[in-house]
């Protein structure tokens, strides 16, 4: 099995490969961060973004989570329950409100990010130097895949 299509491109079944290794270490980082509020995907994103960007109103964050503002509503209810996030009126339009993330909701994040990174850094720490090398030249690549537009669809697959 070659990992490339024999134009260049990535072979399916290596695109299976990095597509089940990085589900599989971020369910295994999720684990590991096993805090006790068991908060969702969704609802981390969404508390690691009011941290970056707030305060936010709802439309602007749902944009940025790219979802719809009712799901992110549901979404950011029980942050604001377990006083992670707070809400207030926007004082440029009162039928707005923001978010923006509370002390508490700061330090939760920080935890998890912590365990997630202790769990990283020992797996890391077990590589031998040429395989450490080789992961972290593959960061820049990583990374542009995270920024990598998505193509336009071949016509009739939309």
């Amino acid at each position: 099995m070659t990992d490339t299509d024999g134009r260049g491109a990535p072979s399916s079944a290596a695109v299976a490969r990095l597509r089940l290794v990085i589900a599989r270490l971020y369910r295994q980082l999720a684990q590991a961060s096993g805090d006790d509020l068991n908060l969702t995907y969704a609802q981390l994103s969404a508390l690691a973004r009011t941290q970056e960007h707030g305060p936010l109103r709802i439309g602007e964050l749902a944009a940025q989570e790219q979802v719809a503002a009712p799901s992110l509503t549901r979404t950011v209810a029980p942050l604001v329950a377990a006083a992670l996030v707070a809400r207030q009126p926007d004082p440029s339009d009162g039928r707005s409100w923001l978010v923006s993330i509370t002390p508490e909701g700061a330090e939760v994040l920080g935890r998890i990010r912590r365990k997630r990174s202790e769990l990283l850094a020992r797996r890391m720490a077990r590589l031998d130097p040429g395989q450490l090398d080789t992961l972290l030249a593959a960061l820049p690549v990583l990374e542009q895949l995270l920024t990598e537009p998505d193509p336009e669809p071949a016509p009739g697959r939309r």
